[in-house]
């Protein structure tokens, strides 16, 4: 496969993730958007450091780094969206104006 075919499914996971984002109403959702998105950037990374044929394996390093920061984001958002979801009960993002003055 080429290059370009990888970069145009990395550009439609990540217009389906910015949607899923500016769309959705339910907080769930949202984060799963964005994990959408991580994982677009994912791919890019991983096939330019494929096509550049990099020794150090670069993009995957740094692939496999995202992955990490992306697993700890959805660790404390579920926590952060569950503590909500008691308090409220609704995870609903318009209804979310606990910061508000």
């Amino acid at each position: 496969m080429t290059v370009s075919q990888f970069l145009v499914l990395g550009a439609l996971l990540f217009s389906i993730g910015i949607y899923g984002v500016l769309v959705r109403r339910n907080a769930v959702l949202v984060l799963l958007s964005v994990e959408l998105m991580l994982a677009a950037v994912n791919i890019n990374m991983v096939v330019f450091g494929a096509d550049i044929g990099d020794l150090l394996l670069a993009g995957q390093v740094f692939a496999l780094f995202v992955i990490t920061v992306a697993a700890a984001e959805v660790g404390i958002g579920l926590a952060i969206i569950v503590l909500i979801f008691r308090n409220r009960s609704s995870a609903n993002v318009d209804e979310l104006d606990l910061m508000r003055w």
